[in-house]
């Protein structure tokens, strides 16, 4: 078994499909879409595939390191709003090709008059072990 980040993005979907920011959507589209998330969290639960999901809110900032002695620093957001994270899911599969199904089935998500957003989600795998530094 491997782990697998699925990331969402506020990116959206693609431009001719169900494209309509969720800040447009009704109470009821908002609540179906967060159902389908769930039921879709509760089926990798029962298989055994589930590791963590969260949903991110959109604020944020970025912060680094200024040197000993003084305080981190902070500013932003710098990223533009279809850059943002919206939340991720970890799973844990047997193979890449299982994390990707999964991710175009998470893809399918309703959104606006219940249709499926199509947004796309990044992949990418944990690693298993720290990677080795070849000189």
């Amino acid at each position: 078994m491997a782990k697998y980040l699925l990331l969402k993005h506020y990116r959206g979907a693609p431009e001719p499909v169900n494209n309509v920011p969720m800040d447009q959507w009704s109470p009821d589209e908002i609540t179906a879409h967060i159902d389908y998330m769930n039921t879709f969290a509760e089926k990798l639960k029962t298989t055994g595939e589930f590791v963590d999901g969260q949903a991110l809110a959109q604020e944020g900032a970025w912060v680094r390191y200024d040197g000993e002695g003084r305080p981190p620093v902070t500013d932003g957001p710098f990223a533009e709003t279809k850059d943002l994270i919206a939340g991720w899911m970890v799973v844990d599969v047997d193979s890449y090709e299982r994390a990707v199904e999964l991710a175009g089935e998470l893809s399918a998500a309703p959104g606006k008059d219940g249709k499926p957003i199509h947004e796309w989600l990044e992949v990418r795998p944990f690693y298993g072990t720290p990677p080795t530094i070849t000189e």
